[in-house]
């Protein structure tokens, strides 16, 4: 009985970080897509700061997370995760010393791992958190963007930050479901009518 009221606590604090995770980074993916469509989208400068920011806020974020939840040995995906945003913002200020299609193949290859790695994350959470199924979307079209970002990076048509925004957006859009979707399960568990 105490092993399962044990396992219980343990899957409720894990619910309360993964909500306040995911709000974060729809908060963040947000504010970037804004100033995206915005200010960098006529400043060159801006927008080469916040091409090389975004993934090494997704390591950083991938980070925190492992840390919170038995550390980077226990959440290899994540680990890989991390490195491959750490190597993709590295090529990234390389890939801008010679064309923005450069930088969107970069984007590329990387939304097709670290959309991988995520869709990973994801299932290996269902058994403990559930409520990861837009998650698993967000990493299976993470891959796919990527791929139609290698192809549009091979064309003729200008590339410029405006083009990786929708990717950044949409993946706002999926933390902020996978944050909402928590919140209401944690308030339904806490009805009178679920503890009856």
């Amino acid at each position: 009985m105490s092993a399962q009221m044990n396992d219980q606590s343990r899957a409720l604090s894990s619910n309360a970080w993964l909500k306040s995770y995911y709000f974060l980074r729809f908060a963040v993916s947000a504010a970037w897509v804004a100033l995206a469509f915005t200010v960098a989208k006529d400043s060159p400068p801006f927008a080469a700061v916040m091409l090389v920011a975004y993934p090494l806020w997704d390591a950083l974020a991938n980070y925190i997370d492992a840390q919170r939840t038995g550390g980077l040995g226990r959440n290899k995906s994540q680990l890989l995760n991390l490195v491959v945003s750490v190597i993709t913002a590295i090529a990234v200020t390389i890939a801008l010393g010679h064309s923005m299609n450069a930088v969107l193949s970069v984007y590329g290859v990387w939304a097709v791992g670290s959309g991988a790695f995520q869709l990973l994350t994801a299932v290996r959470r269902w058994k403990t958190n559930g409520a990861q199924w837009a998650m698993i979307l967000s990493g299976a079209q993470s891959a796919l963007a990527g791929l139609f970002f290698v192809k549009m990076a091979g064309g003729m048509e200008a590339i410029g930050i405006a083009n990786v925004a929708p990717y950044a957006a949409f993946g706002a859009f999926y933390f902020l479901v996978s944050a909402v979707w928590l919140s209401v399960g944690g308030a339904l568990r806490k009805s009178p009518r679920a503890v009856s």
